[in-house]
């Protein structure tokens, strides 16, 4: 892990779950998922960065990365905004295009200059002539940088949705 992934989510574990989080629970029985006021600009980046993988837009979507992001995905693990952009930056955003995501909880919260994002969802589809039903999971930690919210780390993991 970087040294600035490992102090993004050394703040982030120090940082109170406040009063004042709004709540959005889009599955009824679950626990209320909570985004705070403050973490409003740096959800923003997340879904900039998602709609810009859906639309090919890998430049924005590279844009929206630190050149030191770690991105965790299946077990493996890219070190760099470089790295991701020459290993799976392309198929990720073939595999957005083809597919719909449905963002079913999200919570999070900013300290200063650093966030947190937590999205839980259902990607369905198809993709390479299969068909795709899966359960997601995200976590983003990012940094606020003159000129905008940066994504400095990505855990991404997903399972097969239950059979209905």
């Amino acid at each position: 892990m970087s040294a600035t992934a490992f102090a993004l989510a050394a703040v982030l574990l120090a940082l109170p779950a406040g009063p004042g989080l709004t709540q959005h629970a889009h599955d009824a029985g679950a626990p209320p998922a909570r985004l705070a006021p403050a973490a409003g600009e740096a959800a923003a980046a997340v879904d900039a960065f998602h709609a810009a993988l859906r639309t090919g837009d890998r430049e924005a979507a590279l844009a929206l990365l630190a050149e030191d992001a770690l991105i965790f995905e299946s077990g493996g693990a890219e070190r760099s905004r470089a790295e991701y952009a020459s290993h799976h930056l392309e198929s990720d955003a073939a595999f957005a295009a083809a597919t719909e995501a449905a963002l079913t909880r999200r919570s999070g919260d900013a300290s200063g200059d650093v966030a947190w994002i937590t999205s839980e969802g259902r990607t369905t589809g198809a993709f390479n002539g299969r068909p795709v039903d899966r359960l997601t999971a995200e976590t983003m930690l990012l940094r606020r940088h003159p000129d905008g919210w940066r994504i400095h780390h990505i855990h991404w993991s997903s399972r097969a949705a239950p059979a209905a």
